[in-house]
């Protein structure tokens, strides 16, 4: 254990989303209200925390083996202290302590602001599990964001949970119903944010764009604090992420067009292109719904770059479902996408359904993504030649090498040692490799 004059070590482990990224980021200021300090080794932890994700295939399969990894030092250290957070930890609650007796905290991802309680209760030699989705919002509990930023782009919450219920999903069971968070408070923790020296914020929410707060009585929806957000002194750009095409309401789209924080980018998942499927899926859209969404978004925001989800292998999907799929990807265009073979998740109305054959959804994930690829590489070429706007956010791994993040979300590398996190720079793109560009600043 370690000397109590010391501050004790926490490690954690993310898995998933970028929410579940904010959550640890969260978790970590409460323990640090608590004397605890992070460290990259969980040999070297007096916590190790595992944040888990449900979306994923084989999520709870995963945790167990990382368990089974922490068996040894568990052994070894008796009084280290091992926590289960996320929502593998909201699905199976108290079933995570019953087979793996090392486990001595299991918390959902609406009770962690109640995290620093339950290892004290740890400490006394209890066993703690909260899954409830507490009334109280759990952003009142946390303490206030750190006194210095070293990052120039930062996450925000905004709204958690999904009313949409998706066949394949099990966001509405482990995150609950949707809620948004009130619009001063989130102006708050961005000035906060801005003051610390954060450039780009990006807004979080399983369903984002659903987001409805209030202010002074009157509902708020995205496109209004979004509008209030960027008059922020200081604060460059905004973006936000994950969007439901059904919710990409007018007010919305025309904000791409006529605000200029707002990035060029939209990550809005279809995951699928067949109307018959959509429909197993309860995704309440057909494909020409989609369509003609992208069309109007791109009249307001000529130059948006897309990038989307996609399913293959759905319960009941055939091969001209899946052509179906490759048709509006096609259509589309995308600069970049996530693409899954269907696997079942317990509790969701599809996962009783008959699965495609194994060797017919990989062969399809193949073709998908050698398309998705494809496109994403023509997007990047035609970024050579072109003039960005980048924001460096950190050291590459050459030699004066700086990497930072165009308005369309681009990894860009540029050699220029005189370069400091949250330069905002004109870059002439010269060369596109797989996954980033490289640039010269411009006038150079």
């Amino acid at each position: 254990m370690s000397d109590s004059k010391q501050p004790k070590k926490l490690h954690i482990k993310t898995y998933g989303c970028q929410m579940n990224v904010y959550d640890s980021e969260r978790i970590a200021e409460a323990m640090g209200a608590e004397g605890y300090v992070l460290t990259d080794e969980p040999t070297e932890a007096d916590m190790v925390l595992i944040n888990t994700c449900h979306i994923r295939e084989k999520a709870s399969e995963k945790l167990y083996s990382d368990l089974g990894r922490l068996k040894p030092l568990k052994a070894e250290r008796p009084d280290l202290k091992i926590g289960v957070a996320g929502c593998v930890a909201q699905a199976e609650g108290a079933e995570i302590v019953r087979r793996m007796p090392v486990v001595d905290i299991v918390v959902g991802p609406q009770s962690y602001h109640r995290l620093p309680a339950m290892v004290r209760a740890a400490d006394a030699g209890e066993k703690t599990v909260d899954t409830e989705f507490p009334a109280e919002d759990k952003f009142d509990h946390l303490p206030d964001r750190p006194s210095a930023s070293t990052r120039p782009s930062a996450f925000l919450t905004v709204q958690e949970g999904c009313d949409k219920f998706c066949a394949f999903c099990v966001v509405p069971y482990t995150r609950g119903s949707e809620v948004s968070r009130p619009v001063d408070r989130i102006l708050a923790e961005a000035g906060k944010l801005v003051a610390k020296g954060v450039r780009e914020i990006t807004l979080l929410g399983q369903n984002v764009n659903a987001y409805h707060g209030h202010r002074d009585g009157a509902d708020w929806g995205l496109a209004r604090l979004l509008r209030e957000l960027a008059r922020i002194d200081g604060l460059k750009r905004l973006r936000y992420t994950t969007s439901h095409p059904n919710d990409m309401e007018d007010d919305l789209i025309a904000a791409h067009g006529d605000e200029p924080k707002l990035m060029p980018y939209l990550h809005l998942p279809v995951q699928s292109g067949s109307d018959r499927i959509l429909k197993a899926m309860n995704r309440k859209h057909t494909a020409k719904d989609y369509l003609r969404l992208i069309e109007r978004i791109r009249a307001a925001r000529p130059d948006m770059l897309l990038s989307g989800d996609f399913i293959v292998g759905f319960p009941g999907e055939t091969d001209a479902d899946f052509d179906a799929t490759m048709d509006l990807i096609r259509t589309v265009g995308y600069g970049m996408a996530y693409s899954f073979k269907y696997s079942a998740r317990p509790g969701t109305p599809a996962a009783d359904r008959a699965l495609v054959p194994a060797e017919v959804a990989d062969a399809r994930l193949q073709t998908l993504q050698a398309l998705i690829t494809q496109q994403q590489r023509a997007a990047q070429e035609a970024m050579v030649g072109r003039e960005v706007t980048v924001l460096f956010e950190k050291p590459g791994r050459l030699a004066g090498q700086w990497v930072g993040k165009s308005d369309h979300l681009h990894a860009v590398h540029v050699t220029e040692p005189s370069l400091t996190p949250g330069t905002l720079a004109r870059v002439l793109i010269t060369e596109s490799s797989t996954n980033s560009l490289a640039g010269v600043l411009a006038g150079r």
